[in-house]
């Protein structure tokens, strides 16, 4: 049962990512076209903060594990 959950955890963490990195190039087009809006910069700033968290996170786990 738990790996079935942690399981499910990656997949979700991994459709996050897909769809954070997607709004991440998204915001990055429009900022190109005109200047974004305060909730667009807001949720620009906070895909780029998830990404770098998710991979930490997932890094401190995959070392977790080797030791």
């Amino acid at each position: 049962m738990a790996g079935l959950l942690e399981n499910i955890s990656q997949l979700s963490g991994a459709i996050l990512l897909i769809c954070a990195v997607y709004y991440y190039f998204y915001f990055k087009k429009i900022k190109k076209e005109r200047k974004l809006t305060a909730m667009e910069r807001t949720v620009y700033v906070l895909t780029q903060i998830a990404i770098f968290l998710w991979m930490g996170s997932n890094l401190i786990l995959f070392l977790d594990r080797i030791y």
